[in-house]
């Protein structure tokens, strides 16, 4: 490897160390024309960005993110911040000659994830690069998945069914933490997981969402106020009383998809006993998908063309070599986790940047996942069926 990709990262908490632990790996398991170089980490805190510097393995830190920008040695910045500072970390980056990865979702707020995407299109044209992190692509057996549609295996797509439920916030003591504020958050559930499921069926089909009839819900409208929280954890109620939860808690919703398929979404944070589960099934004129994050290393396949006696879903363990990105890793049968998708998603920036090509998703690819959120949300408001407006480009 004859070069660096020399990295600032912003932000250190839950998706600070997801990526810190790809940035920290991605050279050791893969083969790359460049070697990424963890040079500064930024944080809020002086003590808290400290600590996380010297057990993620970051050269430096600060607390300030515009010095990441403004310093030679940093050739690209990884934002791992509340949705609320994206778009001005991100502008900020791409006006400095700086390739950017951003966490999903892209932005707040359509206007802003507009703004972003024009910025990356007028900064891929200096050969400066832009990527919106939605890590699910990068399962390899969501990328099985894809090849599978792509190849016509299960003919033409007739129904999406998706699914993200989870059940963090069911105890009403939780406290009033930065993702349950529009503020900082943009949205609720809507935006934190079910953008994950938008982007990946949009990906996996290769068709997006043209309209929506939408409901969103919360259930429990006040929560303890609290003085910190960082990623899915909070201090304890500090005794001020109560703050109001201004996001959904739920949000479900039906969809028209451009290539003629219906589907149905559901993201809650409500689900009782559900802790991760993320769920994607596609249905075809010749046969069916299935995949379960909470069983990663599998993909569920019905083929219609084998005779009635030979039918039912088989179990494909995603583990061989020749399934994507296995082959860096562990003999066959020995299963991956939640981490090796950051570290592939990595790869693949590497990769592209490397080339002097377009990362995918592009920042355009997480415009259109906004133009959905922002339709649900109309939809919902409405109680009518909304059209979702298109990017004009999709990587």
């Amino acid at each position: 490897m004859s070069e660096q990709l020399r990295v600032g990262m912003v932000g250190y908490a839950f998706m600070g160390a997801a990526h810190s632990t790809a940035w920290r790996t991605v050279n050791h398991a893969f083969d790359l024309p460049l070697s990424a170089r963890m040079t500064a980490v930024s944080g809020r805190s002086p003590e808290g960005v400290a600590a996380a510097a010297a057990k993620l393995g970051w050269d430096e830190h600060t607390t300030d993110w515009r010095s990441l920008i403004e310093r030679d040695d940093i050739d690209l910045i990884d934002i791992c911040t509340p949705g609320d500072t994206h778009a001005e970390i991100a502008l900020a980056a791409l006006a400095a000659g700086k390739h950017v990865l951003c966490e999903k979702p892209l932005a707040n707020t359509v206007a802003e994830a507009r703004e972003m995407a024009d910025a990356a299109a007028q900064a891929a044209t200096s050969g400066v690069w832009a990527m919106c992190g939605f890590n699910y692509r990068r399962v390899p057996a969501v990328a099985l998945m894809r090849q599978m549609v792509a190849g016509g295996r299960i003919g033409t797509i007739r129904h999406v069914r998706a699914q993200y439920l989870q059940d963090w916030i069911v105890d009403p003591s939780f406290p009033l933490v930065w993702r349950l504020r529009k503020e900082l958050a943009g949205s609720g559930a809507l935006g934190d997981i079910g953008a994950h499921i938008i982007d990946m069926t949009q990906f996996v089909t290769g068709q997006s969402i043209a309209s929506v009839s939408a409901l969103t819900e919360t259930f429990i409208k006040q929560r303890p106020l609290t003085a910190e929280s960082a990623g899915l954890s909070a201090a304890a109620a500090d005794g001020s009383g109560l703050g109001d939860v201004t996001v959904d808690d739920a949000a479900l919703f039906l969809a028209r998809l451009d290539g003629g398929a219906v589907a149905t979404y559901e993201a809650t944070r409500f689900a009782t006993g559900r802790k991760n589960a993320l769920r994607v099934e596609v249905n075809g004129s010749l046969g069916s998908l299935a995949f379960d994050f909470e069983r990663q290393n599998e993909l569920e396949f019905y083929d219609a063309a084998l005779p009635s006696a030979e039918q039912g879903f088989s179990r494909i363990l995603v583990t061989e070599a020749d399934h994507p990105y296995i082959a860096a890793w562990w003999p066959p049968g020995h299963g991956i986790g939640y981490e090796h998708t950051f570290t592939h998603e990595v790869r693949d920036l590497i990769e592209a940047i490397a080339a002097g090509q377009q990362p995918t998703p592009s920042f355009a690819d997480a415009l259109q996942v906004q133009l959905v959120l922002d339709a649900v949300s109309r939809s919902a408001e409405s109680a009518q069926w909304t059209t979702v407006e298109s990017a004009l480009q999709r990587a």
